[in-house]
C-alpha cells in the first residue's frame, strides 16, 4: 500500500452461491481525498461497501485499512479502526430525538465502565457532558441545530439524510463511506450536502461516495471508479471518466455524456 493510501482493496470478490456480486475489484483510496464509486443498478457498489465494512465476508481478495489487513473482521471491529458509513435506506431511531440518535453513534467512544455510569460518578458525568457537546457540534455542523430535540420520525426526508451523516461522523472516523447521500433530494439540498462533504474533507476525513447523481459526482470527486456487473471497468478523474468510451456505452447509455445525466 502506498504511504498516502488510507484504504486499499486487492482483487476483492464477493459471491452468493454461484453468483459473483463482486469480481476481483482493486481500489485505492488516498488519505484526505473525495472518491466516488459509480455504476448502474446492480453493479456491485453497495456490495463493495458491505465488504469493506465487514457486513459481507469476501470470498476472495483483501481489504487493507491504514496498513492493517481487516478482511473478515466484524463491522464493530472495523468501525473501531476508523471506518463509518451512512446507508441508502435510512435507519434512524424513529422514536428518539436527533440528539439521542447522534449520541448513540458516540457509544463506541464510551470509556467509563457500567458501574461508574450506574453510580453517576464524576468521571461518568464528565464523559457524558463531553459526548453531549460533541453531539451538539455535529448536529450544528450538518445544519440540524433547530431540530436537535425533534423526534427522528418528524424530520423531513432531507433532514433524515443529514442526521444519517451526523450519526456516522459521531464515530469520529478517519474514512467516511456515504451511500447515495443526495438520493431523493432537491437541487438546494444537494448543493448543501456537496458543501458539507467538502467541509468534512477539510476536517481531515477521507470520503468515499456511492452516488447516482452525476452532477454531484462530477462536481465533487477527485477520482472516480466505475463498476459494471461486479467488475471494475474504469478509473480516473471526472474528466477522464466522462470521456471514457466504455463508461459511456456501458453506464451512460449509448453516447450520452456523464454531465447530461
Amino acid at each position: 500500500m502506498a504511504t498516502n493510501d488510507i484504504l486499499t482493496t486487492d482483487r476483492l470478490s464477493v459471491a452468493f452461491g454461484g453468483l459473483k456480486a463482486l469480481s476481483e475489484v482493486s481500489v485505492r483510496v488516498a488519505e484526505g481525498e473525495i472518491l466516488s464509486i459509480i455504476g448502474p443498478n446492480g453493479a456491485g457498489k453497495t456490495t463493495f461497501f458491505n465488504a469493506i465494512t465487514g457486513a459481507y465476508r469476501p470470498s476472495g481478495g483483501e481489504v487493507v485499512l491504514k496498513g492493517e489487513r481487516v478482511t473478515g473482521m466484524s463491522p464493530h471491529e472495523i468501525a473501531r479502526r476508523g471506518v463509518a458509513r451512512s446507508f441508502q435506506n435510512l435507519k434512524p431511531f424513529a422514536e428518539m430525538s436527533v440528539m439521542e440518535n447522534v449520541l448513540v453513534g458516540r457509544e463506541i467512544h464510551c470509556r467509563v465502565g457500567l458501574l461508574a455510569a450506574v453510580l453517576r460518578s464524576g468521571s461518568s458525568r464528565a464523559e457524558e457532558r463531553a459526548h453531549q457537546k460533541r453531539a451538539r457540534d455535529l448536529i450544528d455542523f450538518v445544519g440540524l441545530e433547530k431540530r436537535r430535540n425533534t423526534l427522528a420520525r418528524n424530520l423531513t426526508y432531507g433532514e433524515q439524510k443529514k442526521l444519517e451523516i451526523a450519526r456516522a461522523l459521531a464515530l469520529e472516523p478517519s474514512i467516511l463511506l456515504l451511500d447515495e447521500p443526495v438520493a431523493g433530494m432537491n437541487p438546494t439540498e444537494t448543493g448543501f450536502v456537496m458543501e458539507l462533504v467538502r467541509k468534512i474533507k477539510r476536517r481531515g476525513i477521507t470520503v468515499l461516495i456511492i452516488e447516482h447523481d452525476m452532477k454531484m459526482v462530477m462536481g465533487i470527486s477527485e477520482r472516480i471508479y466505475v463498476l459494471e456487473q461486479g467488475m471494475l471497468i474504469a478509473e480516473g478523474t471526472p474528466a477522464e471518466v466522462q470521456g471514457n468510451r466504455r463508461v459511456i456505452e456501458a453506464y451512460l447509455g449509448g453516447g450520452k455524456r456523464a454531465d447530461s445525466q
